[in-house]
């Protein structure tokens, strides 16, 4: 047993859980911290507002797999953090916050402490699974680990360690705590002969897949396909199914493929397939609203879910068959029984069948087809897009930019908050740096987190980032006319943008035909500063 002080006992217990890049802004309470992970060799990124950290870490977490650490001072720089976290939760993105508090046996009752809340831990709880605050030195390494632990052995989300700013300093005996060894979760053999059972004798079956079937990492030479979107197009082929993907789930199965639809449930013909089905196997998907885009949508055919979380089974669409287990060996399961059973044969009319969305695919996405056909042409296949919450990402990119894996492409659903795009367009450049990344954004939402900038010109990023400028909030300037009110608040002054990507250090370009977009784009990640490319959006 070692005497180290607080900051030793956290820095040395993230090492030991693998921790080698922190996202976070020093402050007069963690100033302790920094030194220990100065002198640990941990890379230190600093963003320029602690929400800018938050989403870093969780475009670093969705590439590599691994937690994103963010480290922030007491007060406000939690609070700052806070949207970044719902945003993590909602996505189940596995971000640690560690946090200052106020020094134990303060009484929390408004003295006017720098940056006192009255309760700290209890306000972020709302947006974690998980907030803990510690009271001496000896429970960090073990707070460390068991927030690790709950990463690996569950749906992953935030989690938040605050500890009081005197222990920081402090000495106190310490018990190293290693990593827990978690076993994935496997199924139980039951529900998989009844999924089993529906899946072989289906005449229309469907699969759903969302961001649970995604295997985030580098993976061995020559398997780009994750495994859990191998075994289930492995399924499609053998059943004949279609196969649509949720925004989260976008890029686990090749969109390229005959029997993939694509992120396409927000197309009332593909919401109309999936409810004609009489089979559904939905794989690590809320299916809900936000992924359905419909909130009285219904199922007529049998559910089979399959998920790590057994919260889900019972959630908007209540499952005939649960599976609560790692999607991979669920998967694997389903597929050997299917072999080994065989399927029941089926009319081509119905194996051919498709959803019919074409059209309005096609009319949906014209406003940005050429310019998407030319981000196209421009990235490689292992591209990770970063798209934000704008009409030129979830009405455009989202359908009108198939990905084949191992590209990847990340977008804040479920939440649904702004500024998201560049910081976490920065955080998988830096958990990928090997890998083309590329930043999507309207000009309204790219406002929220354009002081990012100055972190990406700071690491010296190859970093497209494609600002589609239509004036404002155009997606709440279009509903605003359908509700018949006159637009207000909407129609924003955008500064020149090329000349403050310059001011920033950074590269900054408009540009006006789709040609000249393809060019601005492999320019810019051949560039080891990032890009603003903006892009002019009529309505």
């Amino acid at each position: 047993m070692t005497t180290p002080t607080g900051a030793r006992a956290l820095v040395e217990a993230l090492r030991l859980h693998g921790v080698d890049t922190i996202f976070g802004i020093p402050g007069t309470h963690n100033l302790a911290i920094y030194e220990e992970l100065d002198r640990a060799g941990v890379r230190c990124v600093t963003p320029r507002h602690e929400q800018g950290a938050g989403y870093a870490a969780d475009g670093y977490a969705r590439v590599t797999g691994r937690p994103g650490v963010v480290v922030t001072t007491t007060g406000p720089g939690v609070v700052n953090a806070a949207t970044a976290l719902g945003q993590a939760y909602s996505d189940s993105s596995p971000i640690l916050l560690v946090s200052p508090g106020v020094p134990t046996g303060h009484p929390r009752d408004g003295r006017g402490y720098l940056h006192e809340s009255r309760d700290q831990s209890r306000a972020i709880d709302a947006l974690c699974a998980w907030s803990h605050r510690v009271t001496t030195v000896r429970e960090i390494p073990a707070a460390v680990a068991r927030a690790f632990g709950r990463f690996a052995e569950g749906r992953p989300r935030p989690v938040h360690i605050e500890i009081p700013f005197d222990l920081l300093d402090l000495r106190g005996p310490v018990k190293i705590v290693p990593p827990y060894r978690i076993t994935r979760r496997g199924p139980d053999p039951v529900a998989l002969d009844a999924a089993a059972g529906l899946l072989r004798t289906a005449r229309r079956p469907g699969f759903v897949l969302g961001g649970g079937a995604q295997c985030p990492g580098e993976r061995p030479p020559g398997e780009d396909e994750p495994p859990v979107g191998r075994l289930t197009m492995r399924l499609a082929e053998r059943l004949g199914a279609r196969v649509v993907t949720t925004v989260n789930g976008k890029g686990a199965v090749p969109e390229s493929h005959p029997l993939a639809l694509g992120t396409t449930l927000h197309l009332a013909a593909v919401r109309r397939w999936l409810a004609a089905c009489d089979v559904v196997l939905a794989v690590g998907t809320e299916l809900g609203p936000a992924d359905l885009w419909d909130d009285a949508f219904t199922l007529s055919g049998r559910l089979v879910r399959v998920d790590i979380d057994p919260g889900q089974m019972h959630g908007d669409h209540v499952a005939d068959v649960a599976i609560v287990a790692d999607a991979e060996l669920a998967l694997r399961g389903l597929a050997e029984r299917l072999d080994r059973q065989g399927v029941v044969p089926r009319p081509r009319r119905e194996r051919d069948a498709g959803a019919g969305h074409e059209a309005e695919l096609e009319e949906l996405t014209r406003r940005w087809s050429d310019q998407l056909a030319a981000l196209r042409r421009a990235l490689p296949q292992e591209s990770v897009v970063v798209g934000d919450n704008s009409m030129c990402v979830y009405h455009g990119a989202l359908v009108g930019m198939p990905m084949d894996p191992p590209g990847r492409f990340l977008f804040p659903t479920g939440f649904g908050t702004l500024g998201f795009a560049l910081p976490a367009a920065i955080g998988a450049k830096l958990g990928r740096p090997d890998v083309p990344v590329v930043a999507l954004a309207g000009d309204g939402a790219f406002q929220f987190s354009l002081q990012e900038l100055a972190m990406a010109v700071e690491l010296q990023l190859s970093l497209p980032i494609v600002v589609f400028a239509n004036g404002g909030f155009g997606e709440i300037r279009e509903e605003m006319r359908e509700r018949g009110m006159r637009p207000v608040a909407v129609d924003l002054h955008a500064p020149d943008f090329p000349a403050l990507a310059a001011a920033y250090g950074a590269r900054g370009r408009a540009v006006k035909t789709p040609g000249e977009l393809e060019e601005a784009v492999a320019e810019a990640l051949r560039t080891p500063v990032p890009t603003v490319i903006v892009v002019p959006e009529e309505e």
